[in-house]
């Protein structure tokens, strides 16, 4: 079919805000239009994304969940604080809910920010998932005049299946971003020969590809921003000297992205629901499964470019600020594809060697001790010197000139709610064979592993070493994790971490939620794969 930009949104209404204590949600099929072809998405209560669920801190919910597809589906309330049999988790917490059933949740909710709700199947890729927030029982949260949740994600026309069957057969399927005679050219011009030569011996000498940032691109990708792709332009109306509250959702299912709005700077007052002392940034990178909270006053009555590129910068999303609907702001052009750089394949190593950055942030390390399990063909990656900084953006997001947010730019108010000391420490390594597309923790994939066993009550630290070239999004359900800094002091309340390539990562966990619960990785296909742990409180 010819692109029609006509039809490149889907005939489906704007999602709507429901409140309350009750709410009956239905999940069925409908059509829709992301891409210039008409494909069926799983929607709740007929839209892309699901309705915005406004709740209050204190109050018991009720959520009437009726699956109208023709298979097993579920919904798990990401981030919620709830018992075990209410997390939603097929194969952990419940069954699932068949089709035709209806399945009620009830919960207390302890606790105030932004959430949100998605499927804990592959249907999260096709457009189950919606907005939570939950207003503080002691009045109204943060004073704005404007309050919009943006969920950011990711749509393919193709089966969810058959994307993950076509990384299997080639984990390099959707990645046309291959290391070009080109780039040798311009490396060389930037870095003279030697330096150039050294470079590209290094990644062939790994048999590693250094572009390979995110499993999927835009090759089969199309953007979201929710649920209107670049033409139909999702719209916030903000006037001049209004105070707007943006709730950035990452809810992608493969797709990290770095948010920014030139012309505005962005003022970050939550991450994952949770206060944080104000910063101010120029930009920032949401994993999937992580939500940050961010204010921005308007200056004058003109359009604002709300603009999300993929961190492989294969594509973007846009939305827009504007005083009424209709208005559009210049769009940024897609910042170059950055390679990985030493420090992301050898940690602290890496750093030493000089490559193209150092930015002096590599300043501690570890000395890595790998199971015995990660010693084969699952594995093709172990770092044996990760660093441990936090103040380190990430590839692509080095050097560019504008302040982008570190999880060292993160601090909760109020320090730990459990100030007590880990009895414990659980290392754990993620890992993975990328051309075989295995993704794994300690070398062991969820079907051949054993779970993880907290003492009822106690406090205990979870250190998670990456030793993949990838960034992994690291989602412990029922309880917060309370990242450290690199002296191990309380840095942030966090219920999703990403850990980036060849980082040492420690969180504290209070085991206070009876049960069983998951752990994985909240890139969709690398849980999947088998990055992902079943947790028993008992």
């Amino acid at each position: 079919m010819a692109w029609n930009p006509a039809n490149a949104a889907p005939a489906i209404r704007r999602s709507e805000e429901l409140s309350g204590t009750e709410f009956d949600l239905e999940i069925s099929r409908i059509p829709v239009n992301f891409s210039g072809r008409t494909r069926f998405a799983t929607a709740v209560n007929g839209t892309v994304p699901g309705p915005l669920l406004r709740l209050r801190e204190g109050d018991t919910v009720t959520m009437r969940v009726k699956n109208s597809l023709d298979e097993m589906t579920s919904v798990h309330w990401h981030g919620i604080i709830l018992p075990t049999d209410m997390d939603g988790v097929p194969g952990i917490s419940f069954k699932g809910i068949a089709p035709g059933e209806t399945f009620t949740y009830t919960f207390e909710l302890k606790q105030a920010g932004t959430y949100w709700y998605h499927g804990h199947t592959l249907a999260e890729q096709t457009g189950l998932y919606g907005p939570i927030v939950i207003e503080p029982r002691s009045g109204p949260g943060t004073a704005a005049d404007r309050d919009y949740t943006v969920m950011l994600s990711d749509w393919t026309d193709e089966a969810p299946l058959q994307v993950f069957l076509n990384l299997k057969k080639m984990s390099s399927y959707y990645n046309f971003a291959q290391p070009t005679a080109g780039d040798f050219v311009s490396d060389v011009s930037k870095l003279g020969w030697t330096a150039a030569v050294a470079k590209r011996e290094m990644w062939n000498k790994a048999r590693m590809n250094p572009t390979d940032l995110s499993d999927i691109s835009a090759a089969t990708y199309t953007y979201l921003c929710n649920g209107s792709n670049n033409t139909r332009n999702w719209t916030g109306i903000a006037r001049k000297g209004e105070r707007v509250l943006l709730r950035f959702i990452g809810a992608g299912t493969a797709t990290l992205f770095d948010v920014r709005i030139p012309g505005l700077k962005l003022t970050v007052i939550g991450a994952d629901g949770q206060p944080v002392e104000p910063v101010d940034v120029d930009e920032f990178r949401i994993a999937p499964g992580e939500t940050y909270d961010v204010l921005v006053t308007i200056p004058d009555d003109r359009a604002y470019t709300i603009f999300a590129q993929s961190m492989d910068r294969s594509g973007s999303v846009r939305g827009t600020l504007a005083p009424t609907e209709g208005m559009a702001a210049e769009v940024p052009k897609r910042d170059p594809r950055a390679w990985l750089d030493p420090i992301d394949m050898m940690g602290a190593m890496g750093a030493m060697t000089g490559g193209e950055h150092d930015h002096g942030v590599v300043q501690k390390t570890e000395v890595a001790h790998h199971a015995r399990t990660e010693y084969g063909p699952n594995v093709d990656m172990r770092v044996d010197s990760p660093r441990i900084n936090l103040d380190d953006p990430g590839v692509g997001l080095r050097g560019t000139g504008r302040r982008a947010l570190t999880y060292a730019d993160l601090r909760t108010s109020g320090g730990a709610i459990d100030p007590r000391s880990p009895e414990r420490d659980i290392e754990l390594h993620l890992t993975g064979n990328m051309e075989r597309f295995i993704w794994s923790i300690d070398g062991v994939k969820l079907n051949d592993s054993k779970p993880l066993h907290f003492k009822p009550n106690e406090r205990l630290r979870i250190i998670l070493v990456n030793d993949t070239m990838m960034t992994h999004p690291m989602h412990l359900h029922g309880m917060w994790s309370d990242l450290e800094d690199p002296g191990g002091n309380f840095q942030v309340r966090k219920h999703t971490i990403s850990v980036q390539p060849a980082q040492r990562i420690a969180f504290r966990v209070t085991a206070d939620a009876m049960g069983r619960w998951a752990f994985h990785c909240h890139l969709l296909y690398h849980m999947a794969a088998g990055m992902f742990r079943e947790v028993v409180v008992a």
